[in-house]
């Protein structure tokens, strides 16, 4: 049997087992098409349902390719899409559509001859009710048609109201029609329904007054009498047709107990001291300043440690709380499946609170204004934990500012912050010393210090997790013979299946699961995907490409996930995962989602680092290697940085993100994508001081280029991994990859790859200490760039011969190169040419006693580098300023610069050339400021 829910997010189920039906967009198709069950929908009338005023043409498109696989996912299930004359029509039994069915059970009700019967079909169709309908699908025509809907629900909610009064039943419609007139005040049918229930419920005063109170309201805000049927109900009281007031029972209050509710404390509880600060000065506040009702709402992932923490500060700062403490798991995410109504917890407070159960009225919200006068102007401490939602927790909320409330769960609950004032603290996972001490205190001193190697295994896989933690110092102590070098073994073997468990709350797949009960299907996808993405943490746009969705929607979906504590928004639209969930996504992705639906997530977060990475590349560096990437794939949404410094910048933020694409790529057999991946990252390494990535990224190149045309690919590869080889000190990986490109541009004949090759390999022979070979190769180059008309790569080379020249005491050539070089690059607005070709002029003249025009061109050189974001040849340019600048008897600004250059090469990794600068800031503290000798 197959169902197609609507009402919600929409999901079809065939067999009691959720149906793959494709991304929500697909999903949102589905839901135009059954609209109208059994008419055909013309195709631009589906284009204006789910896609709205966007591109027509580009969704016309789209939507016949819905459609085929709309029509491969359902025709197993007996569910057919054909195309008629009218459009599509989509057919299927109209009661396996929820909306039809409870259309379809409306009817029923309001024909049934039996109230009681007709009240029963209405609670039914009400009962299919899961949510907003069609969620997420923001078009006009989804607005107008939820409006419709929504008339509709609350139409069955008036005639099961009917139903149920007629039936005698007054007090089962109450606690409905008081949420109905609270949302609909000036609706007179659910305002006469609700009169004669309380009348009927024996509660005439306040039928009356609620009577009088909508009377003034429609007077005031329309101008208008009630309505003959609240009229009518109003004189059924007055006459006493209705039945009468329930007597008073006439006992004495009983004495009232003083409520100690809190389970014990945890007796493995480490660390946390800065919230618990935090909690005490809350309430200091409170107390102090008279302020409204503290409620401190802990949120974070499930196994973080959230109940912990509120039952040590509870029992700890028992002493405040005189009157006592009342506590109640709300099962917001537990095994029992539906939270805890509201109401099952207020009757559990007030038989704590020792209220007459005799004297306890029917309607909720009496029920909530009784706990409030019980609990009003007294010290208490209420703990609500396992929250889900803010609804869940107003009616436990007291009235005073007496009382302190903490509230657990794992959504943020921004309802209680905004419309209740509530703190909140979101918990993070333990700090180092802090899981060092749970791990050590549950699994034994003397162990931990006897296997220090797998205490630190252990403490990296668990990263910080309490409940991993726990369980990990659980399984120690319960086997005091099994070594922890075990213990972490088998976390390396299975991963989270070793920290499984048969008790529900004590395995943290099972805990993380029930967070994603309350997702939609649609949110459950988006969290299994994203641990599937490449790189430590994801941005929005790259989160957009991996979901296939706009970025709008991509923020809300993301933002849910956030709420519900699966995930961490940091600064600057990022967002990551701890390790143990992302796992947990993962193992999701795999199990629940199909293999097409994922390799085409993660083909299109490639592509959309591919294509960003090309973009912000020709930034950097607009002489890039060869090609562009093929064509990205649908709904893959790339950036385009602004400028060189926004290109950096994503580089920056990027590049861990950048290194697990390619390898992704790797595994996946996409060369063009591999190769790409590594050219458009080359320059921005170069300028970082990167080579050993490079070289890694080499590699995987190399082997993708293998499977491509071109053969530039493999010349422009080995040459990047020569000259980084070189800087690495690598001399015979550097010679054979020089070798190799140079081998490769004249087997093809390829003069551009060849100029490129030999301009390379001047400086690799510069690095291995061959300055006569450099300045043979800077000249084999610019002679093959002078008949290239590439202006920009004919002015590199003459700085390259320049500046070997000068390496070599050659100073009037150097300086006629340069000169050259330094005029071409400005003709052409060639930034790092300039400033490479003024870091050498800058050299010729110190070298040649010209200590301020040196300065000069090292100051300019300096400038364009920074702006260029070049970190690497920064940190050297510095280094060779400071020469001139001492050389003038200013050891001050001398100072400045290696100190700087100093830190660059530090942050860079580059130990030889910081210890080299240390020595220099160290001869001239010697020297007590003098100026040191010339190199």
């Amino acid at each position: 049997m197959v169902e197609i829910r609507l009402l919600g997010a929409v999901e079809v189920v065939a067999d009691g087992r959720p149906v793959q039906v494709g991304p929500p967009r697909q999903r949102h198709v589905l839901a135009a098409l059954l609209a109208e069950v059994g008419r055909p929908v013309r195709p631009e009338v589906l284009v204006d349902r789910v896609w709205g005023s966007g591109d027509p043409r580009s969704a016309a498109g789209a939507l016949h390719t819905y459609i085929s696989q709309l029509r491969r996912v359902l025709a197993p299930f007996g569910v057919t899409i054909t195309r008629e004359p009218g459009g599509y029509l989509c057919r299927v039994d109209p009661d396996a559509v929820d909306i039809h069915r409870f259309a379809g059970l409306v009817a029923s009700a309001r024909a049934a001859g039996d109230p009681a019967e007709g009240a029963r079909l209405c609670e039914r169709a009400l009962a299919l009710w899961r949510g907003e309908p069609v969620f997420g699908l923001d078009t006009a025509w989804a607005d107008r048609w939820r409006s419709h809907l929504e008339d509709e629900r609350a139409a069955a909610e008036s005639e099961r109201a009917d139903l149920l009064l007629r039936s005698g039943r007054p007090g089962e419609v109450l606690p409905a029609l008081a949420a109905l007139v609270a949302d609909r005040p000036l609706d007179e049918r659910s305002a006469a329904q609700y009169v004669t229930a309380l009348y009927r419920s024996g509660r005439q005063a306040d039928a009356l007054a609620h009577y009088h109170a909508v009377r003034a309201r429609l007077a005031d805000e329309l101008g208008a009498e009630p309505s003959p049927n609240l009229r009518a109900a109003y004189q059924s009281i007055l006459s006493a047709e209705g039945g009468a007031e329930a007597p008073s029972s006439g006992r004495a209050p009983r004495p009232r107990p003083v409520p100690r509710q809190l389970p014990p404390a945890p007796a493995h509880f480490v660390g946390r001291a800065e919230e618990l600060a935090r909690l005490t000065e809350r309430v200091r506040e409170a107390v102090e300043h008279g302020g409204t009702v503290l409620i401190s709402a802990l949120a974070g992932a499930g196994g973080i440690g959230k109940t912990w923490l509120a039952l040590h500060w509870g029992h700890a700062a028992a002493d405040r709380f005189p009157d006592g403490q009342l506590f109640v798991d709300l099962r917001g995410f537990s095994p029992e499946g539906e939270p805890l109504p509201p109401g099952v917890a207020l009757r559990g407070f007030l038989d704590a609170l020792g209220a007459d159960p005799t004297r306890v009225p029917a309607d909720p919200q009496a029920q909530a204004a009784l706990y409030r006068s019980l609990v009003a102007d007294k010290r208490m401490l209420v703990v609500l934990d396992n929250a889900a939602t803010t609804e869940q927790l107003v009616p436990l909320l007291p009235g005073t500012p007496a009382c302190t409330v903490l509230v657990t769960s794992r959504r943020r609950l921004t309802g209680l912050i905004s419309r209740h004032g509530a703190h909140h603290l979101n918990l993070r996972p333990l700090s180092d010393d802090e899981a060092r001490a749970l791990l050590t205190e549950r699994a034994g001193r003397a162990r931990a210090l006897a296997e220090p190697d797998a205490v630190a295994d252990l403490l990296a896989y668990c990263r910080g997790f309490p409940l991993a933690l726990s369980l990990v110092g659980a399984r120690a102590g319960t086997d005091p013979r099994l070594p922890l070098s075990r213990i972490a073994a088998e976390l390396r073997e299975s991963g989270l299946d070793a920290l499984d468990d048969d008790e529900p709350t004590g395995s943290l797949p099972t805990v993380l699961s029930w967070s994603q009960r309350a997702l939609t299907a649609g949110q459950r996808e988006a969290f299994a995907l994203l641990g599937t993405a490449p790189g430590p943490d994801i941005g929005l746009s790259a989160a957009a490409s991996l979901l296939g969705h706009p970025p709008a929607e991509t923020r809300r979906l993301l933002r849910t996930l956030a709420e519900a504590s699966l995930l961490d928004h940091a600064p600057h639209d990022r967002y990551a995962m701890h390790d143990l969930i992302r796992a947990h996504a993962e193992t999701t992705a795999h199990r629940d989602l199909a293999e097409d639906v994922r390799v085409a997530a993660l083909r299109r977060v490639v592509d959309f680092y591919t294509h960003t990475a090309d973009a912000a590349d020709r930034l950097v560096y607009p002489h890039s290697g060869p090609g562009r990437p093929d064509p990205a794939a649908p709904g893959t949404h790339p950036l385009r940085p602004a400028d060189i410094s926004a290109a950096m910048a994503w580089f920056d933020a990027e590049h861990a993100q950048l290194i697990a694409a390619q390898q992704a790529a790797v595994a996946h057999g996409w060369h063009d994508a591999v190769w790409h991946l590594f050219r458009a990252t080359v320059m921005y390494r170069v300028r970082r001081g990167r080579p050993r990535e490079l070289l890694a990224s080499g590699r995987a190149a190399l082997g993708a280029a293998e499977h491509l045309p071109d053969p530039a690919v493999h010349i422009h590869i080995h040459r990047f991994m020569g000259s980084s080889s070189a800087g690495l000190g690598l001399r015979d990986p550097a010679l054979e990859h020089m070798g190799r490109a140079l081998e490769l541009a004249r087997d093809h004949d390829d003069a551009t790859q060849r100029a490129h090759v030999h301009y390379a390999f001047a400086g690799v022979s510069e690095q291995l200490g061959d300055n006569e070979a450099a300045l043979a190769h800077a000249t084999a180059a610019l002679e093959l760039f002078r008949t290239l008309d590439h202006p920009a790569w004919h002015a590199d080379a003459l700085n390259s011969v320049g500046w070997y020249n000068a390496q070599l005491g050659r100073y009037t050539a150097a300086r006629e190169h340069c000169l050259e070089a330094l005029a071409l690059h400005r003709r052409h607005r060639v930034p790092d040419g300039e400033a490479a070709t003024l870091d050498s002029l800058a050299y010729v003249e110190h070298r040649t006693g010209d200590h301020h025009a040196a300065v000069a061109h090292y100051s300019e050189a300096l400038a364009l580098h920074r702006a260029l974001g070049n970190t690497h040849d920064t940190a050297d340019i510095l280094d060779r300023l400071a020469h001139p600048r001492a050389a003038l008897g200013r050891p001050d600004l001398a100072r400045a610069a290696w100190s700087e250059a100093l830190r660059l090469y530090r942050d860079g990794g580059r130990h030889d050339d910081a210890a080299r600068v240390q020595q220099e800031l160290n001869r001239l503290e010697a020297a007590g400021g003098a100026t040191p000798p010339t190199p």
